[in-house]
């Protein structure tokens, strides 16, 4: 068991209460640096990183060594002002001290040791340095070797046979490889160890030597070179690079990108999320544990941080605030300029409503658990945006998707004038945004109001929206008086699908809990004789009552160009699990609510592999199931960089693929976070293959909204 294993274990235990509560220890989440290259390195090629034990980087070039400055900048070291115009063929540090040695191309020497240490040689004979712990410095070139005790020259040395790959110092031994050998150097003489095919890279773990190949790495003994371990092969990328070893933990370079190996799994890195490159040719480590990866054109580092989840919704929390608010809603913002944030803008989005309800409802669980006034207050600013809907269009009831000032959106039918001054709004509404008003005013009713003006307000707009859509037959009729594409609840369009496909089961829910939620809100008679009606007499309770077993792929059912069941639709879990606590919590009677409970614990238990942070808390607050591993590993996991970039894991020889399936789970477990592109709750956590591109980035609401109801429900403490 690695170290990095044994510490999480006792941390989660000693994390998790007897109650089962979780208490909110530190804990280690990796992100990203990418560092800025001074402009003089635009053509020039890079060729080695090191880290010494004051946790420099020097990155050696074509163009000379460079350093980091700030943990960004990547920029010329002027330091020493007689070395500065000085090109090194090869730098190293030596071992144990973590000295820095400069090769040139005429001699060798380290500033440390008050600079004592240096020794001239005939131009040209070596490019290659390495230093051991007993101050043995040894010298290679492309023909021959030397070593020097320091200053002293002790010995000219042949060079083994074969194609030169590396070379490496452990334990006072210096080790060669090519590509079918690994020698040892052992009284003057280079003894060979092992032989193999394909040899790429070494790395040293106690008494074994990894033996990283174009196809997957082995273990062997130190002493003898026999084989340890079989060649393994199940990795991300089998085209190995580099390797590293980090205390008990073991990092692979490869062409595509860079992983850990954890005691079950590996961590994948690729894309742009880490890399500017996914050809690694160099790793480094310093004295927090980070990694470095040099590839041809840049240096990054996988740093980390530690913190709490309280710390890390902080953050989320002041970034929304500054980034992401467009008249009350929460958009991700678009780049005009790939993850460049001075250059980022913020636009609507068809579901405005739903996104912005996520937010909304996480700060209103946060007033509910801290009392914080400031929470309130955006709950309500947000809110106003929601009752804007109902005005800014001159339908009756009638919520529109979204607005905006006159002028921004062009020749798009959906959009229409505003009878205000310089506003557009959207129509085509549909039961995206229909569900999240529900939701909303269902937790602010909960939570947030506290003056009876402040509940009418709520109330009103729920009634508002509920008449229309009862006036209307049960639809959602747009400014051409004809239904949205998506916002029916009519029976003859509920019915009309089979049991198997979602929309009849979904759909019938989004009614029946609006019914219930207006009729709770407003106390009106007719919502709840209506509901009723609906459950009744044309099966609303049963169509609810669906298993979600029997849902399945079928191209029979089309409605308006669209095939209905042809894959899962991520939204529909989405919008039920919303659903699902506004139904519970609204439900008219006990029989009504227990069967509820059965409703949402059997759609909860299929989602269980996607394990959703949300999912489970919604659960959690109505039919009491959770699985409390998942949510704090979905919370603690959640990427700090919420930039959507491209990813790709298709490619990948380590994961247990599925076949392919109605729900579009591709593999036997979910991939982590950083691992794959960031989505929202209504996307296929089981996407493999995404093209983000780093246009755009999230919000985080999909964190805050699990977040906060887990610290009301006191799952975290």
């Amino acid at each position: 068991m690695s170290k990095r294993l044994r510490i999480f274990l006792y941390l989660y235990l000693i994390s998790v209460n007897l109650a089962g509560q979780v208490i909110d220890v530190p804990f280690r989440q990796a992100t990203s640096v990418k560092y800025t290259l001074s402009e003089d390195l635009k053509n020039a090629e890079l060729k080695k990183v090191v880290v010494d034990y004051n946790d420099i980087v020097y990155v050696l070039t074509s163009e000379g060594l460079y350093r980091d400055y700030y943990e960004r900048e990547i920029s010329k070291d002027l330091f020493y002002r007689l070395l500065s115009d000085k090109i090194p063929v090869d730098i190293t540090l030596q071992e144990r001290t973590g000295y820095l040695y400069y090769l040139y191309k005429d001699e060798f020497l380290t500033n440390a040791h008050a600079g004592t240490v240096y020794a001239y040689f005939p131009e040209g004979s070596f490019d290659k340095i390495l230093v051991n712990e007993r101050d043995i410095i040894l010298l290679m070139g492309e023909k021959k070797a030397a070593l020097y005790k320091r200053t002293e020259k002790i010995s000219d040395l042949k060079l083994p046979r074969g194609t030169y790959v590396s070379a490496y110092v452990i334990h006072g031994n210096f080790y060669y490889l090519t590509t079918n050998s690994i020698y040892r150097l052992e009284d003057g003489k280079w003894n060979m160890i092992h032989s193999g095919d394909e040899l790429t890279a070494l790395t040293f773990k106690f008494n074994e030597i990894i033996v990283g190949t174009g196809n997957g790495f082995y273990t062997i003994d130190i002493f003898n070179g026999k084989r340890i371990s079989d060649l393994n092969e199940r990795l991300p990328c089998p085209e190995i690079t580099d390797l590293l070893q980090v205390g008990s933990e073991l990092w692979v370079a490869s062409k595509e990108g860079a992983f850990l190996r954890e005691p079950d799994r590996y961590r994948y890195f690729y894309g742009k999320r880490w890399f500017d490159r996914n050809h690694i040719i160099d790793m480094a480590r310093d004295n927090k544990g980070d990694v470095y990866f040099l590839t041809g054109s840049g240096l990054s580092k996988v740093k980390y941080i530690n913190q709490t989840l309280a710390e890390k919704t902080k953050k989320i929390q002041d970034d929304i605030r500054k980034y992401h608010m467009r008249f009350g809603w929460v958009n991700e913002i678009r780049y005009e300029s790939p993850g460049d944030l001075k250059s980022a803008v913020s636009v609507d989005n068809d579901n405005d409503g739903l996104w912005t309800s996520l937010y909304l409802t996480s700060q209103a669980f946060r007033y509910a658990t801290t009392g914080e006034e400031i929470a309130r207050r955006y709950v309500w600013e947000s809110f106003e945006s929601y009752e804007r809907l109902l005005t800014v269009n001159p339908l009756k009831g009638f919520p529109s998707r979204t607005f905006e000032r006159r002028g921004i959106i062009f020749n798009h039918d959906a959009w229409r004038p505003s009878n205000e001054d310089e506003w557009d709004w959207k129509g085509t509404t549909s039961t995206d945004e229909y569900i999240a008003y529900l939701f909303i005013a269902s937790v602010m009713d909960r939570f947030v109001v506290q003056t009876p003006d402040e509940r009418k307000r709520v109330a009103h707009f729920i009634d508002a929206i509920m008449t229309h859509i009862v006036e209307n037959d049960f639809y959602f009729v747009d400014y051409d008086g004809k239904p949205t594409l998506w916002g029916r609840w009519n029976p003859e369009y509920v019915n009309w699908y089979p049991r198997y496909v979602s929309d009849r089961k979904l759909n019938s829910a989004h009614l029946i809990a609006g019914m219930q939620l207006a009729y709770d809100l407003t106390g009106k008679e007719n919502y709840k004789t209506m509901a009723f009606d609906m459950m009744e007499e044309h099966g609303y309770l049963e169509n609810i009552m669906i298993p979600m077993a029997e849902m399945r792929k079928t191209l029979d059912y089309v409605h308006e160009g669209h095939i209905m069941g042809d894959v899962w639709n991520h939204s529909d879990d989405e919008m039920s699990f919303i659903t699902y606590w506004v139904l519970y919590h609204h439900a008219f009677n006990d029989d009504l609510k227990q069967k509820y409970v059965g409703v949402i614990r059997d759609h909860w238990e299929i989602e269980k592999p996607e394990r959703n942070a949300l999912w489970n808390m919604l659960a959690y607050g109505t039919s009491g199931d959770i699985d409390l591993e998942s949510t704090l590993w979905h919370l603690r996991e959640f990427c700090v960089d919420l930039d959507r970039y491209s990813t790709k894991n298709s490619h990948r020889k380590d994961l247990e693929f599925l076949p392919e399936n109605f729900r579009g789970q591709t593999t036997e477990k979910l991939l982590y976070p950083g691992e794959r592109e960031m989505h929202r709750h209504n996307a296929n956590p089981f996407a493999l293959d995404m093209g983000g591109g780093q246009r755009s980035r999230l919000a985080g609401d999909e964190y805050l909204l699990p977040y906060w109801m887990a610290r009301y429900f006191k799952v975290i403490e």
